[in-house]
């Protein structure tokens, strides 16, 4: 027998074998098996998703000789010769090599004969969108009222193109791309029933390539395949694929928290050697630090269970979660710019080199702390010219404030907790009402309600004990009046107070008012920064 492609091999010839799509099988389901069918189906969505595979099952289910159902029997003739593309009364039409209108009035004529053998005649069109006006027209008034034996299963990867007229006439199925976690667990399926070893990950690696599309999947596994020589390993998928080495990635950004730009600059000669391609690298590196935002941000988030957890884990660790968004920021800008630059790797390069040069100062010292050495500091700010976070300034300033705190004391308590991301805020939207005999009680506004979640709750309550070194409780409560201010409220007081005091003295400089009497200026925006 001859050899066959894996695609059309492993093509799912039941509901029960598609892959994803439970939206749509849950439709044709129902309406299947309490026989309220529809006229015209319209299948969209991107290529290899499963809009062809899924109107043929739906024929088969149609004319089966056991009878309408979501389980067709498989075994009888109506059900062979569909799957054998053979079938009389499935009339499979392809629109682009078909678009003339002459043609498809032919089809209609024949739609008015009764089918040959099945329950029902079957038009199958694929790509429906490439019809012509005319041929749309000749269509429409068939679509609307055809006979009560003939359905229509329509399919496209453009609905935008086909009229609204035709649109409106069917039931319309939108096909989404594939999860990665289902294409690589398909993939597995189809290697151990194929007796092909494979290391783990590899197939997952073919799934991100595959971007959504189960049969381009299957055509990159067949060539993983030959390439591999039937044994699967993670190198040789990467070779084949062209995918960057994740050493890389990892490399850069150990290298970027630490502040080590020769390490940056030798990886990047080395990922040129090796002609990688750079656009993928920089898609590679968002990734991962999208993955680390979510570690740092969103507490018991399970990064760890997915592949590479340990490293995102460490990683989240060790850089600020500021700097994680500026690097992510930097790098979506770099992907944009990449097709300007001279070529491809001084454009990657200058990516890297925005993220060392815009860093706060102290970042890469350890979450973001600097150093409490004043002169050290004052070089280094001569140097750089780039100030630290206002965060890092409050803990590296803060001394530990004595328990049990009061509301006056609250703030500073919560400038040296060192918590970040959401725990941050809740804590600096908090007030003081309570803190006694192991209690710490804490008031929120309801505008800031959501806030107050259980493993945020638990988060600021670890950060608490460990600053006071005590067994602490933690409650809190929604306020039910003013009860004063919170950190955050005072830091917004300050920081207005010291925005107003600075575009005063922006009015009042006579430089500034010689420019507006000379030229009718005026000062469009006053920013104020913290030097302190």
């Amino acid at each position: 027998m001859s050899y066959q492609v894996l695609a059309r091999k492993w093509r799912p010839h039941d509901f029960k074998q598609m892959v994803g799509q439970r939206h749509v099988l849950r439709v044709l389901v129902n309406a299947l098996d309490k026989n309220k069918l529809h006229h015209a189906f319209l299948f969209t969505g991107t290529r290899g998703v499963g809009k062809t595979t899924l109107a043929r099952i739906l024929a088969k289910c149609l004319n089966c000789e056991a009878g309408v159902s979501s389980t067709p029997c498989g075994d009888c003739s109506t059900c062979r010769e569909v799957d054998e593309g053979r079938f009389v009364d499935l009339i499979e039409v392809d629109a682009a090599s078909r678009s003339k209108v002459d043609e498809t009035r032919d089809l209609m004529d024949n739609a008015l004969f009764l089918p040959a053998r099945g329950r029902y005649k079957v038009y199958l069109i694929d790509e429906v969108h490439m019809f012509s006006g005319h041929s749309f027209n000749a269509l429409l008034k068939t679509l609307e009222e055809p006979p009560p034996h003939v359905k229509f299963l329509l399919a496209t990867t453009e609905p935008k193109k086909l009229p609204i007229t035709v649109l409106s006439r069917c039931l319309q199925f939108n096909l989404k791309r594939l999860p990665i976690d289902e294409i690589a667990g398909q993939l597995d399926h189809i290697l151990k029933a194929e007796g092909i070893s494979s290391e783990a990950g590899a197939t997952r690696l073919v799934s991100v390539a595959a971007d959504g599309s189960m049969r381009d999947a299957l055509s990159l596994l067949e060539q993983v395949i030959s390439y591999c020589d039937g044994n699967l390993a993670i190198s040789d998928v990467r070779a084949m694929l062209g995918t960057v080495d994740q050493t890389h990635t990892w490399v850069l950004l150990n290298a970027l928290a630490t502040g080590d730009g020769k390490a940056i600059m030798e990886r990047i000669d080395l990922m040129a050697g090796e002609v990688v391609d750079f656009d993928d690298a920089l898609r590679e590196l968002l990734s991962v630090l999208h993955r680390i935002a979510i570690c740092q941000v969103i507490p018991g988030a399970p990064v760890d269970a997915a592949p590479n957890g340990e490293e995102i884990i460490a990683l989240a660790r060790e850089m600020d979660p500021e700097d994680v968004q500026l690097y992510y920021q930097i790098g979506l800008m770099g992907r944009r710019d990449l097709a300007l630059a001279p070529d491809p790797k001084s454009g990657f390069e200058m990516t890297a080199l925005r993220m060392l040069a815009f860093r706060p100062v102290g970042a890469g010292t350890g979450a973001g702390v600097i150093a409490s050495d004043e002169k050290a500091d004052s070089d280094s700010k001569k140097q750089t010219g780039v100030l630290a976070s206002p965060s890092a300034l409050d803990r590296t300033q803060t001394t530990i404030a004595p328990f049990p705190a009061s509301p006056e004391t609250w703030p500073r308590v919560v400038a040296g907790l060192g918590l970040v991301g959401m725990a941050k805020e809740l804590a600096g939207n908090c007030t003081l009402a309570e803190c006694k005999d192991g209690l710490v009680r804490l008031c929120i506004s309801p505008a800031f309600r959501q806030l107050a979640g259980e493993g945020l709750r638990e988060e600021v309550e670890r950060s608490l004990c460990a600053y006071w070194e005590k067994n602490l409780r933690l409650r809190i409560e929604l306020a039910t009046a003013d009860d004063g201010e919170t950190p955050a409220s005072i830091r917004q007081r300050i920081e207005d107070g010291r925005q107003q005091a600075a575009k005063r003295a922006i009015d009042e400089d006579p430089n500034v008012r010689a420019l507006r009497a000379t030229f009718d200026a005026r000062v469009e925006k006053v920013a104020a920064r913290n030097y302190d």
